[in-house]
């Protein structure tokens, strides 16, 4: 059974979108079955192009990408979610909608913080080096849950892991 991931980001055009294509290729890689998905609480309607850009650099299809609200994951022919992670302050801040998880339960919630690399100084140089730090960063972290054993676990050793994983 597929683990559904949602990565969430108050305008789902940086942060999110770098997580949902890093965890989607390494799952892909390793041959795992997890899919992430990203979306905003507020839309900007666009991804960044220096997210774009330090995916495509990566060798990451961002084809499929999109800015998207977290609406489409509380309806009722949304995946069931097994993680929601918050990637920005921000998001986390807020009230999220209800998402369902498998089985008609709600899914395991973390928050792993980011600084948004669309504030970097030094141009579009600093920019560029931003995402692609904030990339690895991320991809970091997803090769980590990639490694737990999501069908098996209970709901509470998960969060648990995942919150050490947002520590390290």
């Amino acid at each position: 059974m597929t683990s559904h991931v949602l990565i969430l980001c108050t305008h789902n055009s940086a942060r999110s979108v770098l997580a949902e294509g890093m965890l989607n290729h390494w799952a892909t890689g390793l041959g795992r079955d997890v899919k992430a998905h990203s979306a905003g609480s507020a839309p900007s309607g666009r991804i960044n192009p220096f997210a774009i850009e330090a995916l495509q650099n990566a060798g990451i299809d961002t084809s499929t990408c999109r800015s998207k609200s977290w609406d489409e994951f509380s309806l009722d022919d949304a995946p069931p979610l097994s993680i929601v992670i918050t990637v920005c302050d921000s998001a986390a801040a807020e009230t999220c909608p209800v998402f369902f998880g498998g089985h008609g339960g709600q899914p395991v919630k973390v928050h792993w913080g980011y600084p948004d690399p669309s504030n970097a100084e030094g141009g579009d140089a600093g920019k560029r080096r931003a995402f692609e730090l904030t990339r690895q960063a991320i991809g970091y972290r997803m090769l980590q849950l990639l490694q737990l054993p999501l069908a098996t676990m209970s709901k509470v050793d998960l969060q648990s892991e995942l919150v050490a994983i947002g520590q390290r």
